[in-house]
């Protein structure tokens, strides 16, 4: 039988249904998992995806495309295929593609992960004969913490920061990472967190959606001489070592990821202090997933999918790589070299996600 869902150059192709999946040149139709810059492109005839992160596709891809969206687990024909989209706990809107066809059925998990995030959807496992699984931290020493324990280690570093008399300068994604701790840290403050300016928009339509965060205001909007020790600033990595920092001295950096997980990352990359946060599944979630999903095929994607294919076959699971464009979260060194956005608000599509 041929695959329902295959490798193409312009990105993964469902021929029965004659449509890609975040693909990552112009096709006439994709569906799209989620609004992070590799997995939502511009160019394409026509877009479908998740209700709930269609303005974060409309930043994304651009206020004129055509959008179609729909709600969880809503069925819809293209061709002889039936497709429906499924919480997938990555980020605000992210899902999984199910596609059905002739009595076989394939998910495309795009990013996911299994911890609670009070900014999206849970995640749900669909039950399947093939499943596509993202492997960004597909190796066994990637164990997440829960993250209210995180929450609270970044708290109390910004605390210490007032005692310190110091600003605390916490980089994470502007896109998903930064409304997380946002949400995380209305739990234990009220307090003001200022942004860097390729985070006002995105947070902007966090809250538009009904997210509850910490209040918010945009660095840029503060006048001169405004004292900056003490208080809780939130930039994209590649502010980091920029001009834009140097107002902000005497201040301590630190970086929110799940790469802070590994032993040395954080002085190399010249952080202060290391938060393990992130919006992909670690290793027990990876495999808890395939299980429950129940495939009996498994096409491992971006990331460590080495050692993912070998569990999946030691438990007698068809499993291999399937090559993809798609980046995962990156490390600062795989990042690209995206420029500082200014706080004049230059379109924050732009900015690394």
């Amino acid at each position: 039988m041929t695959d329902l869902i295959i490798p193409t150059d312009q990105g993964l192709y469902c021929p029965a249904g004659d449509f890609h999946i975040d693909p990552w040149r112009p096709v006439p139709r994709a569906v799209i998992t989620h609004g992070h810059a590799d997995h939502a492109r511009s160019g394409c005839g026509r877009y479908w995806g998740a209700a709930p992160g269609l303005g974060l596709m409309r930043e994304r891809i651009g206020y004129g495309a055509g959008i179609v969206p729909l709600a969880y687990g809503q069925r819809v024909a293209f061709g002889p295929t039936t497709v429906s989209l499924h919480p997938a706990g990555h980020v605000l809107g992210s899902a999984q593609v199910r596609v059905e066809h002739q009595g076989e059925i394939w998910v495309c998990s795009g990013d996911y992960k299994r911890d609670p995030d009070p900014t999206c959807e849970p995640f749900e496992v669909v039950p399947c004969d093939v499943f596509i699984t993202e492997a960004t931290f597909g190796l066994p020493v990637y164990r997440w913490q829960p993250t209210e324990e995180v929450a609270q280690e970044i708290f109390d570093w910004w605390q210490q920061c007032k005692t310190d008399g110091v600003t605390a300068i916490l980089h994470c994604y502007a896109l998903g990472k930064a409304q997380r701790i946002l949400a995380e840290l209305a739990r234990l403050t009220d307090e003001t967190v200022y942004l860097h300016g390729a985070m006002t928009r995105l947070v902007k339509l966090y809250r538009d959606a009904g997210i509850r965060m910490l209040p918010t205001d945009a660095v840029g909007n503060q006048p001169k001489f405004f004292d900056w020790k003490g208080k809780l600033l939130l930039a994209p990595p590649g502010a980091g070592g920029t001009p834009w920092m140097r107002r902000f001295k005497p201040f301590s950096a630190a970086f929110a990821s799940g790469w802070m997980r590994v032993r040395g990352t954080r002085r190399r990359e010249a952080y202060d202090r290391g938060f393990t946060l992130s919006d992909h599944a670690d290793w027990p979630s990876l495999l808890r997933t395939i299980e429950e999903t129940g495939a009996r095929r498994v096409l491992a994607t971006h990331g460590n999918t080495d050692a993912l294919v070998a569990w999946c076959r030691e438990r007698g699971i068809e499993a291999r790589e399937l090559k993809t464009e798609y980046e995962g979260e990156p490390t600062k060194a795989d990042r690209d070299t995206a420029e500082t956005i200014a706080d004049s608000g230059i379109d924050s599509n732009s900015d690394p996600a």
